[in-house]
Order: structure tokens, then sequence, then C-alpha cells
């Protein structure tokens, strides 16, 4: 069997089980699978070395970090899963009238059907995306890295397919591409009726080369590529809150959401050496336009979070105002988060008003740019697309599609 058709033979399962998922079905085959992940700690562990060992000498340390599970990774992804099947069933109903001619419309929320997810390889978004599509009543194809396929295929076949079973739920619910042939990826994203929309997790370009293949092929994406926050230090703001929202948005260094560049005031520039305290403290190399900074050798909003090799980096320049700010912001970032800090709220209101990336902040750093944190339910990912349709972080009570329900009595005319 070629590597095409086995995915699309898990996407045609996939698809066929798509009609037997229920609210409570669903809730109980999560708490299935958090138990089972539980008793079958060992075997998760045992694939999890191999895939380990395996990447050794391939990969950066950072992401043999993310690859890498223990007891205590195994039991935290065992909670979020029971976590998911504890959150609210996605109301169905959005609302509903009766127009002028007696007929009644009701706007609904429909499942999408299969949805496709490639991921870097990390074993615990396996569970964690998969969670959160079967509890928006969808189903699912995976596509993992190549480090973490042997640790994923146990997470599924032995994890997420007995669970669904057990709980009375066609196990082909949750699909796998079962290759770590990078073409498992394209073809992914290449197949418009049976996976309509495929979430992308990594980083850079890779990411962003197979969304253009998905628009090629039709396919819609929630792309979480690109990241890095910004911290806009107006003239109005405080010595203590400048150095306490740096201080907490630099807490680690690894991930989207924290902070990436910082924009300072002309007329705040007596805090930069406050600032550069705190980056140096935190053992960073920092880069930009002020004295005392290496010179900058990316472009401004180049995210260092995205470069293995440069991930203990910050950038910092001095601006002209709010206006130049928010400019840079909109322009010369991702878009994923910005914060402002200043004692000014007219300031900090014409700061929130002009930014258009997914989530403003003012006086809380961007690191709160998690579906968590903000909505109280684990993300798929954080889409910053410049379009309609789920920003940020998107959650399952985003994957769905509206559907307008009408009712009559046969006598309504046009």
């Amino acid at each position: 069997m070629t590597l095409r058709s086995q995915i699309e033979t898990e996407a045609a399962e996939a698809n066929r089980a798509t009609r037997f998922l229920r609210d409570d079905a669903v809730a109980e085959a999560l708490h299935r699978a958090a138990a089972l992940a539980r008793e079958h700690c060992s075997a998760i562990l045992e694939a999890n070395a191999v895939d380990v060992g395996a990447a050794a000498g391939r990969l950066d340390e950072g992401t043999l970090d993310r690859l890498r599970l223990d007891e205590r990774r195994v039991e935290d992804l065992a909670r979020q899963v029971e976590a998911m099947a504890e959150v609210e069933p996605l109301e169905r109903e959005a609302g509903s009238w009766t127009l002028a001619n007696g007929l009644q419309v009701s706007e609904r929320r429909i499942p999408i059907g299969t949805v496709g997810a490639n991921f870097e390889a990390r074993p615990t978004v396996a569970l964690d995306v998969a969670g959160q599509l079967l509890k928006s009543l969808n189903t699912a194809v995976l596509r993992t890295g190549g480090a973490a396929l042997g640790t994923v295929t146990v997470l599924v076949d032995e994890i997420l397919r007995p669970a669904l079973e057990a709980a009375g739920l066609p196990p082909g619910a949750v699909g796998l591409v079962r290759s770590d042939d990078r073409d498992g990826a394209r073809i992914l994203v290449s197949l418009p009726k049976q996976i309509p929309l495929v979430i992308l997790r990594g980083s850079g370009e890779t990411t962003a080369s197979l969304a253009r293949l998905a628009a090629e092929n039709g396919v819609r994406t929630l792309a979480h590529a690109e990241g890095g926050g910004v911290l806009y230090v107006h003239g109005a703001a405080s010595a203590e809150r400048a150095v306490s929202l740096a201080e907490a948005s630099l807490d680690r260094l690894g991930v989207c959401n924290r902070l990436n560049l910082a924009l300072v005031d002309r007329d705040a520039a007596h805090l930069v050496p406050e600032l550069l305290d705190v980056f140096r403290g935190k053992g960073l190399e920092v880069r930009g336009t002020v004295d005392g900074t290496l010179p900058l050798d990316k472009p401004l909003g180049y995210e260092w979070a995205n470069d293995p090799d440069r991930v203990a980096t910050v950038t910092i320049t001095l601006v002209d105002g709010i206006e130049e700010a928010v400019r840079i912001a909109n322009e010369e970032t991702s878009g994923l988060a910005a914060a402002i800090v200043t004692d000014d709220a007219s300031a900090a209101e014409r700061f929130l008003d002009g930014y258009r990336g997914t989530t403003a902040f003012w006086h809380a750093t961007t690191r709160f740019t998690d579906g968590f944190e903000l909505t109280g339910a684990p993300e798929t990912g954080i889409n910053v697309d410049w379009t309609p349709g789920p920003r940020g972080p998107v959650t399952y009570r985003d994957l769905w599609l509206r559907q307008y329900r009408v009712v009559g009595d046969g006598t309504q005319r046009r």
C-alpha cells in the first residue's frame, strides 16, 4: 500500500466514525484514555526511550527535551486528558428567532467532520489535539514528526483507540499517518474531500510551505507557525512595572508567547539600562539599536524562540511614540501578541485600539496568550491569520461550522 493510500484509508475510517460521536461517549472515552495512559505508562516510556535514543545527536537539546517523556509528564498528560473530558460540551445552538412569515430559524454549530493535525515531534500533542477534536465531535488524522512516531503510535493504538472502543465508539475515529516520510504531511494537506481542515503546528518555513500547499489543494488550515511577544514601554511607564513585566515575560524561552521584541519609547529611554539588566540576568544575548547591545543581524521582528541555536536572544529598540510602536507590532512581527506598560490610560487605549494582532495586553505579560489561561480549555495552537475565523488561541470551542436550521409549516413563500 502506498503512503497516499494508507492516509486515504485512515481518513475514510475517520469519516465513517464521525456520525457516531456523542458528547457523553466522548467524555467517557477521554476518561478511559487517561486511565489507560497511567496503566500503560511503562509501554509509553519504552517507546519514547527508543525515539529519544534514535534522535540523540540529530536534534538539538531543546527539541529532545520536548520529545522526551518521563513518569511525571505521562501523569500530566493523563490529567490534561481528564480535564478535557470534564469541560462543558460545545453548545450546539447559538441562537434562534422567528421571521415575520412564521419561519423558525436557529443558528447551529455542527462538526466539521475529519480534521487533520500535523505537529512537531512532541508526543504529548497527540493526545492533546485528538482530545480537543473528539470533544468538538470531530474525528482526527494525526501526523507527527518522525522522531516521535514510535511514541505516538503507542498513544494511538494502545491508549486512544482502545478507549474509544470501550466507550462504544469506532476506534478509527482517530487515524494516524504511520510513516516518518515527510511526504505524509504533504499528502495530509491535499485531500480536501476527506480532510477539509488541517491544524498545522510547527515552526517557520516548513509550516508556511504546508499552508501554501494546502491552499493550492483547497484545504483550509489553522497554522501555528510564528510567534514572538512584543512589549512596548511607553513614556508614562513606571520602572517597577516595566521590569516586572519584562521578567514575567521571560520565564521560559522556547515558547512562542515569550518576550521577543522590546519597544522602548524615547521618553522612557532612561529605563533601558534596567531592562538590559533583566535580559542579561536571564543570560540572554541582547540585539538591537540601543547602547550596550549587539547589532541586529536579523529583521526587527525575527522570532528567536524559533531558532534553536539562538533561542536565548531578545531584541530591543527605541521608537518615536505609540504610532510607531503600533506600526512595528502590526507590520514587522507575526501578530501573535503585544503588551503596553503605561500609567496613561488614554495611551493604553490608543495602543490597544491600534494593534491588530490576536491578543493585546495592558499591564499583563504576553505569556498569557494561551488557550487554557484565557478560556479554561487547552488549545490546538494559536492561529495568527489575518482573515475571519478562529484567531488567537484555538480551542475545541472553535472547531465547528455554522449551519442555519429553518422550520416552517409549508405555507411560506418568497
